[in-house]
């Protein structure tokens, strides 16, 4: 019995001695696989410092941009509102010119009317008779109805019924 008990305790030491050697091997396999690890968290680290830099870089970039093309909306705006106020200053203008315009063919309506008024019917009937339809119209018009009649009445009658027609309208 003695000595199944020695086997036995050598047996169980030898058992003791192979499992030590197989966690040291494990330890060993552990440490490497640590520093292979370690390594690689390095170089994560080092690409995350990369990435957040160029983050950092691309949202610099991005919101000098957004500047920019503030200013430059900013600028273009500017020039639009110049610009509608010029258009509104040219349209100003150019109303006030019509208007005058029309003052003044008014006016010297007004004076050719008064110089036809003022002559006898015969000689107004024949300047009126060589002039453009529209035009000896447009004469027409401006004169009182009587002196009308006195000037349609000493024109031909082809010429006078045209400008009648033409008065009509």
């Amino acid at each position: 019995m003695k000595l199944f008990l020695i086997s036995v305790f050598l047996l169980s030491s030898l058992s003791a001695l192979e499992t030590s050697e197989r966690l040291f091997e494990c330890s060993e396999i552990f440490k490497e696989r640590k520093g292979e690890l370690l390594v690689e968290l390095e170089r994560i680290d080092e690409q995350r410092q990369a990435l957040s830099a160029l983050k950092i870089a691309t949202e610099e970039l991005l919101r000098k941009k957004e500047i920019n093309l503030t200013q430059k909306e900013e600028v273009v705006d500017r020039k639009l509102l110049e610009i509608t106020k010029r258009e509104d200053s040219v349209r100003t203008k150019l109303k006030q010119n019509e208007e005058i315009l029309k003052k003044l063919k008014d006016i010297k309506m007004s004076k050719i009317a008064q110089t036809f008024a003022k002559m006898k019917a015969g000689a107004s009937a024949q300047i009126l008779s060589d002039m453009s339809p529209d035009k000896a119209t447009a004469i027409l018009r401006s004169l009182k109805p009587k002196t009308v009649g006195q000037i349609l009445t000493k024109m031909d009658s082809k010429k006078a019924s045209e400008l009648t027609l033409l008065l009509t309208k």
